[in-house]
Order: C-alpha cells, then sequence, then structure tokens
C-alpha cells in the first residue's frame, strides 16, 4: 500500500480526485483533497474534500445525507491524481442528478458505450413510454406471465447450447437471457443496484468461509 505522504500535492497543497461509482463504473465527480481531508477520508471511510470556494473542508454527505462510501483510493504512476471508487447514498450531484457529467460534448458514429445500467435505463425508459413497434413494449403490455414465460424458454436455450459446448450460441443465448432478466427486473422494480449489493454480500460471506477453511 502506497503510504499518504508519498503523494504529490500540488502548489496549493491539493489532489484532484476522480470519484467512480462501484455498481456502474460512472464517473461521478471531480473534486480535490488536501492532506487533511485525505486522512480524514482514510479514517471515516468516507469522501471528505477541500472546497476551492469556500476555503474549508467539505465531507460529502454531511448536509444531504449523500454520503460516499470509500471501496478503494488508487494514485496514479505519476502519484499526483486519485481514483476514488465509492458506494454512494444518493444523487453526487448537487442539481441531484446521479452525476455531474451529464453534458455531452462529442460521440463517435463508429464506437458506441454499452452498460448493463445503461441498458437498464433503457428498459425503463421503454416501460414508461411504450413506444410502438417495440418488442420491450409488447412484453411490458402482456405482463408479467409472458415475461417470466421468456425468462423460462430462455434459460432452457442456454442450456440447450452450453451442453451441446458450442460457445458461440451460448453466448447469444445467454445474452438473450439477461436481456429477459433485466425487463424483468424493471417489471418488479429490482435495480441492477440491488442485485449487485446481493451479490456482493455473497461474496463477502465466500470470502469469510475461505479464510476460515484455511486457518483450520
Amino acid at each position: 500500500m502506497l503510504d499518504i505522504n508519498e503523494l504529490k500535492f500540488d502548489e496549493n497543497g491539493l489532489i484532484p480526485a476522480v470519484i467512480v461509482d462501484s455498481i456502474s463504473k460512472k464517473v461521478l465527480t471531480v473534486a480535490y483533497m488536501n492532506r487533511e481531508s485525505l486522512k480524514i477520508s482514510l479514517e471515516k471511510g468516507l469522501t471528505c474534500f477541500w472546497s476551492r470556494s469556500r476555503k474549508e473542508l467539505w465531507l460529502k454527505g454531511e448536509t444531504s445525507g449523500n454520503y460516499q462510501h470509500i471501496v478503494s483510493v488508487t494514485a496514479d504512476c505519476d502519484r499526483d491524481a486519485l481514483t476514488i471508487v465509492v458506494e454512494k447514498d444518493g444523487p453526487a450531484c448537487h442539481t441531484g442528478s446521479d452525476s455531474c457529467f451529464n453534458e455531452k460534448v462529442w460521440q463517435s458514429n463508429e464506437y458506441s458505450e454499452f452498460s448493463l445500467e445503461g441498458l437498464y435505463n433503457l428498459l425503463v425508459e421503454r416501460k414508461e413510454q411504450r413506444p410502438e413497434g417495440s418488442y420491450t413494449t409488447y412484453l411490458f403490455e402482456k405482463g408479467i406471465d409472458k415475461i417470466l414465460k421468456k425468462v423460462g424458454e430462455e434459460s432452457t436455450e442456454v442450456i440447450i447450447a452450453g451442453k451441446a459446448d458450442d460457445k458461440k450460441e451460448t453466448i447469444y443465448e445467454i445474452a438473450d437471457l439477461a436481456y429477459h432478466v433485466m425487463v424483468l427486473m424493471v417489471q418488479m422494480g429490482i435495480s441492477v443496484e440491488d442485485i449487485h449489493r446481493e451479490l456482493q454480500s455473497r461474496h463477502i460471506i465466500d470470502h469469510k468461509v475461505k479464510q476460515e477453511k484455511m486457518t483450520k
């Protein structure tokens, strides 16, 4: 582990910190820390910044309740910038937005972004707006029984492809299954974060069990 005394603060005693959501991997905000705010952050396990405008320490969430629980802190190769991965209790931006980065400046026509959270948000939009001719709209209009039937069908297709040891077909069918499971999640109000937290809790339990076995 790198000691904070090995970090390089600028002439104002500050170091930039890029805050990243542990679930979506989305950049939430970019803030600045001095030695004191970084020490507080590490001691509390919560992000604490130095406000350059107010010239004071700023514990994120102290007034709003939108705390950012630190998962990890990583320095870059020059040790003059930080990436801080967090689990957030609420919006990161003072505007109430999930992230401070929402104003798109340019987008490639050749490459596209994709994330499970992005797909989930698209499905939520489909459920709310019900665009005509959309397969997703069709599923939501048919309701839970149809959605569950499709999840069952796609699960069977994954089993068949896997049993045949057909990697390409199995990838295709898993993608179909993942899509229909996410439609089910939206229908039931289950978020990507809900699943992430459940898997995370199992990982912690599994890790503890492994440690116990190793000490026996």
